[in-house]
């Protein structure tokens, strides 16, 4: 298997030009393989627990408990959206399926890159950023959930915040790879014919263009692992009620009762304008 591909320049040296699309096929399996393996063990081996709920503290809570703003979930959508466009014109021409892409996944990639400036803005100024913030507290409940998953004694975790840790870990991940997907795809429309500006290749030496062109791919392959994994879970039907979030904007207070810690995320009732 090779990871990157190297070829002539002009002048018959030998320049980095972008990765192998060996990597896209890794990638695809490694996110199949992720979803199988969780799946087995999710099915034979892990202990689901679930704190119990008295019903008499659920009449304090209200019926829908406001989880999602419009506007978060219209960027959740939009983004998400634009982040499928661009991987299945960016990457099925590869494997073969020819079309005129190029237009349709430049604009694709404006859209991610405009989304993404609003939630900066949004999550800024509007939303707790803090509320995404991974301490130690969080790492000692993810111990104790796992060695509880699997059978071991080991003290009760906290309920989660309003954010459960693998929820945060992936936000960052994505936030990673979107932002080097964004940054080197913008500097690679330099190299097309858009009405933005004038098509210049030669704004960067064959070398740098190279190592922008592995960024963007290395980026962008990292990213179908991660989409298979977050639509798979968004799928499971334990955690259904969140892609449900998702779209409705609320979650019932059986839910937030059962996996939230309202000292951590205070319940408040749907379409109250504090929800995030």
């Amino acid at each position: 298997m090779n990871f990157l591909t190297w070829g002539p320049d002009p002048w018959g040296q030998e320049i980095l030009i972008r990765i192998s699309w060996d990597l896209l096929y890794l990638a695809s399996f490694l996110g199949v393989i992720f979803v199988v393996a969780h799946a087995v063990w999710f099915a034979f081996f892990a202990k689901e627990q679930v704190a119990a709920v008295d019903d008499a503290t659920l009449t304090h809570l209200p019926k829908k408990v406001a989880r999602h703003s419009f506007a978060s979930r219209a960027f959740h959508w939009i983004m998400a959206a634009a982040m499928l466009v661009l991987l299945f014109t960016g990457f099925l021409p590869v494997i073969g399926v020819q079309f005129p892409w190029v237009t349709i996944h430049w604009v694709a990639g404006i859209v991610l890159t405009l989304s993404i400036i609003y939630h900066i803005i949004h999550a800024s100024f509007w939303l707790d950023l803090w509320s995404m913030w991974i301490g130690p507290k969080d790492i000692t409940d993810a111990v104790r959930r796992l060695k509880r998953s699997v059978g071991q004694d080991a003290p009760a975790p906290r309920k989660h915040a309003k954010y459960p840790l693998e929820n945060r870990l992936y936000h960052h991940a994505i936030m990673l790879t979107g932002l080097l997907v964004i940054v080197t795809g913008i500097l690679m429309t330099v190299r097309i014919e858009t009405p933005l500006w004038a098509r210049d290749p030669y704004l960067f030496a064959d070398q740098t263009w190279g190592m922008i062109y592995v960024v963007h791919g290395l980026s962008s392959v990292s990213l179908v692992t991660l989409i298979i994994a977050h639509i798979y879970f968004g799928l499971r039907p334990e955690k259904r009620w969140i892609t449900w979030s998702m779209i409705l904007g609320w979650i019932d207070r059986r839910h937030y009762s059962e996996h939230h810690d309202p000292e951590q995320w205070v319940a408040r009732p749907e379409g109250n304008s504090a929800q995030d």
